[in-house]
């Protein structure tokens, strides 16, 4: 029995058998067209268009190694003057900033400021206003000399946070702050070294991210896997990886949150249920339609299947005959997205100024496929709710990050939703910040 995960029963999970399209449903109750299943819900970038639904069932999964592995990553382009996001009827995109240095994740201060993480410059930026070009106002760097900085979180919760705390690579940092503070008053202080740090230093998943329980008392840090299927019981380097971490939010760690989670890189607090929510990239090479990324609420002790299992207890065939006493123990997840995906930041929708419908969903942002034939993902979508539960399915909110041809200009990272209501995504394919507004024209 492998020393790294605390098991907990199962949470079964089952599915029915997709067929072509089926009626979707608002959260208000309302029928707003259809939804694409079974084997037709699998897609690629030419057809992903705003609205479009989908739902993926574990019923649909194809067996491994239906297709091969394949390493077919994007071409990046340069952005032409008529290429621009396109959102669903009624939506406006503008661009917010660009000339940027690979923007990564965005979060919100309670005062409307944009925290940006500029990870491969090692810094953190923010951004405040907009001005009538659409742009922002004011652009200062909050901190610099940081270690691939990512996660952003403003603690404690409420009008007047105190501290920004970071996830670098290697570790958890944390400034002090006023509302309102452009530039960090004081220096790093150190809470907690992560995985990836000392003599196991780089190398996998470098992406931390940090968010804190609704009740102010837990920090939990996302670490991704080292490697894409590695049996972590014989490879030291996945020491607490593929792992939800808990700590306190003075950096005491207290143990495993959750675990088989293969890079868990956007996380988030469900507002209406307070439960952790994660934005997963899941593993490589047994083809096209496998496996699923997906979006899904993070059970405290919950297994999660990686690197053994997926989705449900499908064992993965590189290892064959390990572990079954887990089988039983995996977690299906709430939303199967398009395999390869590259499943980002996930955000919940709290503002007023999106059609009420949109209350209470999830927005994350896909970066893209390099694992699949036919391009996947490079959008933002939406992830539908009911009583703070996933539906099962998921639409193409932000696209047209692609050119006909296959090239791929912008690659979606992070979403926040702003003051006003409004959405922001940032790009890290064109260096740019994009603002999404409501104007029902």
């Amino acid at each position: 029995m492998s020393r790294r995960f605390p098991y907990v029963a199962a949470v079964a999970a089952t599915f029915a058998v997709g067929v072509l399209a089926v009626p979707a449903w608002h959260a208000d109750g309302q029928q707003s067209g259809t939804v694409i299943t079974g084997k037709a819900a699998f897609t690629d970038y030419t057809q992903e268009k705003p609205g479009v639904r989908r739902k993926i069932t574990v019923a649909d999964l194809p067996e491994p190694y239906a297709t091969k592995g394949v390493d077919n990553g994007a071409p990046m382009v340069k952005r032409s003057d008529g290429a621009w996001p396109q959102a669903p009827a009624g939506f406006k995109v503008s661009l917010y900033a660009d000339g940027l240095n690979q923007p990564r994740l965005i979060r919100k201060a309670p005062n409307g400021d944009l925290f940006v993480a500029v990870s491969y410059s090692n810094e953190i930026l923010v951004f405040r206003g907009i001005g009538s070009d659409g742009k922002y106002k004011q652009m200062e760097k909050f901190a610099d000399g940081l270690s691939q900085p990512f996660g952003i979180a403003l603690y404690p919760a409420g009008p007047n946070p105190k501290w920004v705390y970071v996830g670098n690579t290697d570790s958890v940092v944390r400034f002090p702050y006023k509302s309102g503070d452009l530039k960090a008053s004081g220096p790093a202080e150190k809470l907690a070294d992560l995985p990836g740090g000392g003599k196991l230093r780089g190398g996998g998943h470098w992406t931390r991210d940090i968010v804190f329980s609704k009740d102010g008392t837990k920090m939990f840090v996302s670490v991704g896997s080292h490697s894409n299927v590695d049996d972590a019981d014989t490879h030291p380097e996945e020491f607490h990886r593929a792992d939800v971490l808990e700590f306190t939010p003075e950096g005491k760690f207290v143990k495993i949150y959750a675990s088989g989670i293969r890079n868990c890189v956007g996380e988030a607090i469900n507002p209406t249920t307070g439960q952790l929510w994660c934005s997963t990239n899941e593993r490589d090479m047994l083809g096209d339609n496998l496996v699923p990324d997906y979006i899904t609420h993070v059970e405290e002790g919950g297994f999660y299947g990686w690197p053994w299992w997926y989705m449900g207890g499908h064992q993965d065939p590189r290892h064959a005959g390990k572990h079954p006493e887990l089988q039983s123990k995996v977690i299906t997840p709430d939303v199967l997205l398009q395999p390869h995906f590259a499943s980002l930041e996930l955000t919940f929708y709290e503002g007023s100024q999106f059609p009420s419908e949109y209350k209470g969903d999830g927005f994350a942002a896909e970066h893209g496929s390099w694992n699949k034939s036919n391009r996947a993902g490079y959008e933002v979508i939406r992830v539908p709710m009911h009583d703070g539960k996933a539906t099962g399915e998921y639409e193409d909110f932000l696209t047209g990050f692609t050119t006909a041809d296959g090239h791929v200009w912008g690659r979606p990272v992070g979403v926040a939703v702003g003051d006003d209501g409004s959405l922001f995504v940032t790009d890290d394919g064109s260096g740019s910040i994009w603002h999404v507004t409501y104007t029902g024209k």
